[in-house]
């Protein structure tokens, strides 16, 4: 079973940064693409980030040019790095792997993380 490690949510003022992380569970051969979505309360989960194996990017316009994604495929980690923080990033946030393949299968699959609250104050 895959199971996806998150850290590094908490509590910043606005204007802070903070660098969450994703790792996932040993004996995994690859992942297609990592993924971070946010659920703030009241509303539905969203999209945010997701960087390929390849490593090429996206991110949602709302926080384009704030957060930046990055990737160490040898640990299979994932880390978005949150900096010009607002009020309205205060979310959950949730890492996904897509296309997840673990070792000695070809079977790909799709996990979550538990989330990671991301509380930023004004």
């Amino acid at each position: 079973q895959v199971q996806l490690a998150e850290s590094g949510g908490g509590l910043v003022q606005s204007g802070g940064s903070l660098r969450l992380s994703c790792a996932a569970s040993a004996n995994i051969f690859s992942i297609s693409t990592m993924a971070w979505y946010r659920q703030a309360p009241g509303k539905q989960r969203e999209w945010v980030a997701g960087i390929t194996k390849g490593g090429s990017t996206n991110y949602v316009d709302s926080v384009k040019g704030r957060f930046t994604i990055s990737r160490d495929n040898a640990k299979n980690t994932v880390y978005p790095q949150m900096n010009s923080l607002k009020v309205e990033d205060t979310a959950v946030y949730y890492c996904k792997a897509e296309g997840v393949v673990v070792v000695g299968t070809r079977a790909q699959y799709d996990y979550w993380g538990q989330g990671t609250p991301v509380t930023v104050s004004s």
